[in-house]
């Protein structure tokens, strides 16, 4: 599983939440912080923070718990 949180670095807590979903989860999968604006861009986010799990963006413009994003995850897997 791909993560990434796509952030121009003023987010910091999406990025630790989601890390804290993936230890609840037992999984041992890297979360990436993407700050880079084209690369963002090239998601096609308008609003940052922003999540994306295995290339598609599943969330943007909000921090949810570490529960939500843990439900986003297993969701997908």
């Amino acid at each position: 599983m791909d993560i990434k949180v796509l952030s121009t670095g003023c987010c910091a807590t999406l990025h630790e939440r989601t890390r804290e979903a993936v230890a609840q989860l037992g999984w041992d999968t890297p979360v990436e912080s993407v700050t880079d604006f084209a690369a963002i861009a090239s998601f096609g986010v308008l609003k940052v923070p922003a999540l994306v799990i295995d290339g598609e963006v599943v969330l943007a413009g909000r921090t949810p718990t570490a529960t939500e994003i843990a439900h986003l995850l297993t969701s997908r897997r």
